[in-house]
């Protein structure tokens, strides 16, 4: 066991300041005063800044059709009286952004009569069918813009158009075509 000795004239706990429970006393109160101190310095150091987010967004429409061709084989009016384009149905997909409650229109139009040399065949014998939310059939004209479809604010949507030729003995031989121009509008 070993034993301690007080060395003359060397400080003492009694003349350190320790009374009983007095020096425990006063070490907790200046913990406790030190984090006090160190808590409103944490305040006093905190400050807020604000930051503006900003986008921008433009009306755009784009516009995808499976296939850029329609093909009417030749057929016997007797038989078959609207020719139905070989190709199958032409899918259509429309994108557009535009500000809430506007109509967003897809419109096609053919560019002249169907012509092979001097010969034709009217534009109003090209007719649709169509499927899909906004779609509507309609009839081909050189003159103005024939619907396909409409829809209300921005979004995607698809159909298909299923073209047929109206078919007729008057016809003169010979191969036809003519341009059909789609356009969508996002206002």
């Amino acid at each position: 066991m070993s034993v301690i000795q007080a060395v003359p004239g060397a400080p003492t706990l009694h003349r350190l300041g320790y009374h009983g429970g007095v020096m425990r006393v006063w070490a907790v109160s200046l913990v406790v005063a030190a984090l006090l101190v160190a808590g409103a310095l944490v305040d006093a150091a905190s400050l807020s800044r604000t930051a503006t987010a900003t986008a921008t967004i433009n009306a755009v429409a784009r516009l995808t059709l499976s296939s850029t061709s329609l093909a009417f084989p030749d057929t016997d009016p007797d038989t078959t009286p609207a020719i139905p384009a070989s190709g199958g149905a032409i899918t259509i997909t429309a994108k557009a952004r535009t500000t809430i409650g506007d109509t967003v229109t897809l419109v096609v139009q053919a560019a002249d009569d169907l012509r092979s040399g001097l010969d034709t065949i009217l534009a109003t014998q090209l007719r649709w069918t169509s499927t899909g939310t906004g779609f509507v059939a309609g009839t081909m004209s050189k003159t103005a813009a024939q619907s396909v479809a409409s829809w209300t604010s921005s979004g995607a949507w698809s159909g298909t158009q299923s073209y047929t030729l109206l078919n007729s003995w008057t016809y003169a031989t010979g191969t036809y075509s003519t341009t059909l121009t789609y356009t969508l509008t996002a206002p």
